[in-house]
């Protein structure tokens, strides 16, 4: 990877579901951070259209696309014009009736160079991504957690519900990942308080910090904010945090977004700190992996 890369992540409103518009905007706010001389640029979860997994809906499937659909196709000519890496999230329509949370990379000119598959899914009130989405179902040895070679270095994408594992991102960097890449859509619960809501924030910074620590490599996480209301009257809606950010190798803030404005966020990345600090902080070199095998179990009875 470079020793130094300016990277940006793209923290947005959706204000409907018309991805041509949405898609637009997008392109502006992308074109933005290239002229702050970004050349590694991520979006957040899902992008091209509002949240749809509030509720469960057959019609919604309406909104999935091919890898080549009009997500793809907008984006990547702004890709190749610029001469940046790009990270775009999609509802990607596999085949009939299977459906994936996918993450594409464009490459400049080369275009798509690889693409994840969001592999942790949750159902949760509000958040009914198991009716929406299978799990990426990897390919070889890696199992789905492969990091994605471009021409700024290997990039570790992970997918929202993903970045609480601590075992994806251990994956993703053993696999040589040179950084963390957390496209996402996460917000409050308006049936909790307020100190409630500080906690649960707090700690989704924490755990994806953590991760930059505990594997020495930098993370970028791209959130929505604003309000999104659900296609179901009785319920609340969605308003998303906002608080994207990008941290370096040892979990420190390099740029932090507000809760509720839309931002194009900037960072210099300074890429050789990654190997400084693995010298002094080896926990790879340590690892007990002789005595880890129950990790593979569901629980230890």
């Amino acid at each position: 990877m470079n020793k130094a890369i300016k990277a940006a992540v793209i923290q947005q409103k959706i204000p409907d579901n018309d991805k041509t518009v949405n898609l637009s905007v997008t392109s502006e706010k992308i074109k933005q951070a290239a002229e702050q001389g970004a050349k590694l640029i991520v979006l957040q979860e899902l992008h091209a259209s509002q949240y749809f997994c509030q509720t469960e809906d057959a019609d919604v499937f309406d909104l999935a696309e091919p890898l080549d659909g009009e997500t793809f196709q907008t984006l990547a000519p702004i890709a190749a014009e610029l001469d940046i890496v790009l990270v775009i999230s999609m509802f990607e329509k596999r085949s009939a009736g299977l459906y994936h949370n996918t993450a594409q990379v464009i490459d400049g000119k080369a275009g798509r160079v690889g693409i994840y598959r969001k592999m942790h899914i949750p159902d949760d009130p509000g958040y009914y991504e198991k009716y929406y989405f299978t799990p990426g179902d990897g390919d070889g040895e890696l199992n789905g957690f492969a990091p994605i070679q471009t021409s700024l270095g290997k990039l570790g994408i992970l997918v929202c519900w993903d970045q609480w594992y601590p075992e994806a991102a251990r994956l993703m960097a053993m696999a040589g990942a040179e950084v963390l890449i957390y496209p996402t859509a996460i917000g409050w619960d308006p049936a909790d308080d307020k100190d409630e809501q500080q906690r649960q924030l707090d700690a989704w910074m924490t755990i994806q910090r953590s991760h930059a620590v505990a594997n020495g490599i930098p993370v970028l996480v791209a959130n929505r904010t604003g309000h999104e209301d659900s296609p179901d009257d009785r319920a609340p809606g969605q308003t998303f945090w906002g608080n994207s950010f990008i941290a370096g190798c040892q979990g420190e803030l390099l740029a932090h977004a507000s809760e509720n404005n839309e931002e194009v966020l900037t960072a210099e990345l300074d890429m050789a700190r990654s190997e400084h600090v693995r010298r002094i902080w080896p926990y790879f070199r340590d690892r007990r992996v002789d005595a880890y095998g129950n990790l593979k179990k569901r629980w230890i009875d």
